[in-house]
């Protein structure tokens, strides 16, 4: 009885939800269509300041203790025998960081640069056509995918 209940379960449920890929596809491709996604996106509102986005960064790294834990465990192997322990260690925390930053503003700038291309409303548009049909074709592959 549990088994038939839960297959019963499985079916709606899988069904249910390839119902709702679809719906979201069609959805997707008439916003395309229609160039609404493109218009609602324009009115979206502005790029909160620079000085507000670093202190939201910053509290998540504070917040996140998974760095420090790491930083504990990993970089004391570099440390040199006989040299300062905590002089070195702050040192490597510091080269860290500067690779770290230098990361992070080589990304901005790529993201800033793939953005540009993404605000095109033809872009925009095509972008909406190929989620749509790809989401179409997920809810079709779930419901005619035998268990």
């Amino acid at each position: 009885m549990l088994v038939t209940a839960s297959q019963i379960a499985y079916e709606a449920i899988r069904i249910v939800g390839a119902i709702v890929l679809v719906a979201m596809g069609v959805q997707s491709l008439w916003q395309a269509r229609r160039g609404r996604a493109v218009a609602e996106r324009q009115e979206a509102p502005a790029v909160p300041g620079l000085r507000r986005s670093y202190l939201l960064g910053l509290g998540t790294a504070v917040a996140n203790p998974k760095a420090a834990v790491f930083a504990m465990s990993f970089l004391p192997q570099f440390v040199p025998d006989g040299a300062d322990i905590p002089v070195t260690l702050m040192l490597l925390a510091l080269i860290w960081v500067l690779v770290d930053t230098v990361w992070y503003l080589g990304m901005i700038w790529v993201v800033g640069r793939a953005r540009l291309v993404f605000e095109r409303p033809s872009v925009r548009r095509r972008l909406e056509q190929i989620s749509g049909v790809v989401l179409i074709g997920l809810g079709l592959r779930i419901v005619t995918d035998a268990r």
